[in-house]
């Protein structure tokens, strides 16, 4: 069986991120702060030789990726959930319309369904999954998407992602116990030990 480990890192805060903005398409830079978090991201990915490193090409997970000093490949399957029309809204506001409304039950007017998602989560965990035996893969990407790809990894249905909180510039890790896909660590962020 081949067990390569994934390594999931969220962005940077941006101006939306830090307001609860949905963000997709629209291309924010870090704040002072977002960078800040990114250069520290160097010093805890420094340690580990990764056989994989690919970013979402949103400005704002390139440049996260850059300040933590990784020269990485884009993938559009790692860009965020499109949030159709309701880019750039705050869930109270998307509520104000479509009361209960969430990400992970829709309405998803203009946008992705989950299982448009799930199916981008699938082709990055097919390539992660094709590297030698105790391989490591890095990924910078976004919040919905990340999650997405941690529930599929588990075999579990796109919307058991709501269960995974991740907050920007956080590491995660994607492994394995005892021969099953597993979480080893979530959430994590710069501040604290790996």
């Amino acid at each position: 069986m081949n067990t390569p480990r994934v390594w999931l890192v969220r962005h940077g805060e941006t101006a939306w991120s830090s307001s609860g903005r949905h963000t997709s398409r629209t291309e924010l830079p870090l704040t002072a702060a977002g960078e800040e978090q990114a250069k520290a991201l160097g010093p805890v990915l420094a340690g580990q030789q990764f056989d994989l490193v690919e970013t979402s090409p949103r400005l704002r997970a390139k440049r996260t990726a850059e300040l933590a000093g990784f020269d990485a490949v884009e993938d559009e399957d790692l860009v965020e959930w499109d949030y159709g029309q309701l880019e750039g809204l705050t869930t109270e506001e998307i509520r104000s319309s479509h009361p209960g409304w969430t990400i992970w039950d829709g309405p998803w007017p203009g946008g992705e369904r989950p299982g448009q998602v799930e199916a981008r989560a699938r082709r990055v965990l097919q390539r992660v999954r094709a590297l030698p035996a105790q391989g490591e893969a890095l990924l910078f990407s976004h919040g919905h998407i990340l999650r997405v790809l941690a529930a599929t990894w588990l075999g579990r249905p796109p919307g058991d992602g709501r269960l995974l909180v991740l907050g920007t510039a956080t590491v995660s890790v994607l492994g394995w116990e005892h021969g099953a896909p597993a979480v080893q660590r979530w959430n994590v962020p710069v501040s604290e030990e790996l």
